[in-house]
């Protein structure tokens, strides 16, 4: 499936990536001039880049007190095994790997095919064809890594994707990251679609992501350990799964700094699964997520409140 097939979808559905002359009006002017640092950005040399995100991730961690609290809450109650000196620097790595993943975000979205294949690294490839040519369908179990640009670009350069898109506040921010998305042919849905046309989507023969590690609150979750933590997790994953017929693959995007590039870990599909138990499904994705996340734990988005939603009687955290 690719895009020359959005024709046969009702339009209403499917995210209209069309550029509007409004995004020239004064209001917009900032943000084209972020693009156009952007596009400066794409013609320097990786080792550049790296060293400019250091500098900056120490200045938004300096600047942005409520978000390094909340990312220290977190590798507290993750990482109780790290004294104080690994936890400080489990913090600072991680501002600094935001600050690349902006700078980075240029690359991403409009650079060439054969410049992102240096930039991007696709691992794990086997584990994709195995589930295909089992007549199986594909989900990708991403967590929210600082390199999940990265993933999606290395995604759906090598396969047709189907999934949904979440509007942003800023129309011209929200036009940018969905046209950079689908750059590749991916296919990007309203909020107002649901799951029903990706699931047929996938079902079809387009991949998915799917990133399971939000607190959407207690209404649509579970309690189930994360980290040893009790954390709010939609039980969803395995029910998505038997609806699309697809096996669920973890994924995991980590930024080499020696050589300069994101490489894309796609491990094997999660065995067994779904058991059709809810519980016992969200507890194998949640260790599964853990299992990804060890892969490069200072490039995770660990500033997101992960505990947000408490047990009854369980104090705040954040």
């Amino acid at each position: 499936m690719n895009q020359k097939k959005l024709s046969n979808k009702k339009s209403s559905l499917v995210y209209d990536t069309s550029f509007k002359l409004s995004y020239l009006k004064p209001g917009y002017w900032g943000v084209w001039i972020a693009v156009a640092f952007l596009w400066v950005l794409m013609l320097l040399p990786g080792s550049f880049l790296d060293a400019l995100a250091n500098k900056l991730g120490d200045i938004f961690r300096n600047v942005n007190k409520k978000r390094r609290r909340i990312a220290r809450t977190n590798i507290d109650l993750c990482f109780p095994e790290l004294n104080e000196h690994e936890k400080k620097e489990l913090v600072r790595r991680c501002f600094r790997h935001q600050a690349r993943s902006i700078l980075y975000y240029g690359i991403i979205w409009w650079a060439p095919g054969f410049i992102l294949k240096k930039r991007i690294v696709f691992k794990g490839q086997e584990n994709i064809e195995s589930s295909l040519s089992n007549n199986r369908s594909v989900i990708f179990m991403a967590a929210h890594s600082l390199g999940l640009e990265a993933a999606v670009s290395a995604a759906t350069m090598n396969y047709p994707s189907s999934g949904p898109f979440n509007p942003m506040k800023n129309k011209l921010v929200d036009w940018l990251v969905a046209k950079g998305r689908s750059r590749h042919g991916g296919i990007l849905y309203t909020r107002d679609a649901g799951l029903r046309p990706i699931i047929k989507d996938v079902r079809g023969g387009c991949t998915m992501f799917y990133l399971p590690d939000e607190d959407l609150g207690a209404d649509r979750s579970i309690f189930v350990p994360f980290f040893g933590v009790e954390k709010a997790s939609v039980p969803v994953l395995g029910r998505l799964a038997k609806s699309c017929k697809a096996d669920v693959l973890p994924c995991m995007a980590c930024y080499d700094e020696d050589k300069h590039h994101y490489v894309i870990h796609v491990l094997p599909a999660l065995p067994d699964f779904p058991t059709g138990d809810d519980y016992e499904d969200t507890l194998v994705m949640n260790k599964s997520l853990e299992e990804i996340i060890r892969l490069c734990p200072s490039q995770y988005f660990w500033i997101m409140k992960l505990f947000k939603t408490r047990p009854d009687g369980k104090q705040k955290l954040y």
